[in-house]
């Protein structure tokens, strides 16, 4: 059984005990957090799309910890100017771990 769920703005496809990293959730470390966003469960064949949403089902999950990703370099040059500008960025994650689908 799985699900396509709708999290932040990001679409997962996600089954039972899996741990997926979504972008930064609030919330506590241990806390249970639910996703009523299910664009469409697979259930053993049976498939339920959503229009837009499945109705009825949810997704539940508990936070494990908040992380952040690799580094990401941005830089900026123009030729001939002098002008040269370096930044780095990493970006926020939670990592989930599924526990139901239903």
């Amino acid at each position: 059984m799985y699900a396509i769920v709708n999290i932040a703005g990001t679409q997962f496809k996600v089954a039972k005990d899996q741990y997926i990293y979504a972008p930064k959730i609030d919330g506590e470390t241990g806390s249970s957090v639910s996703f009523d966003q299910v664009l469409l469960v697979d259930n053993g064949g049976k498939v339920q799309i959503g229009a837009p949403t499945v109705q009825g089902i949810k997704v539940s999950g508990k936070i494990l910890e908040h992380v952040k990703g690799n580094k990401v370099i941005v830089f900026k040059k123009k030729r001939r100017k002098g002008y040269t500008v370096k930044n780095g960025h990493r970006q926020q994650f939670t990592k989930i771990q599924i526990e139901s689908i239903g």
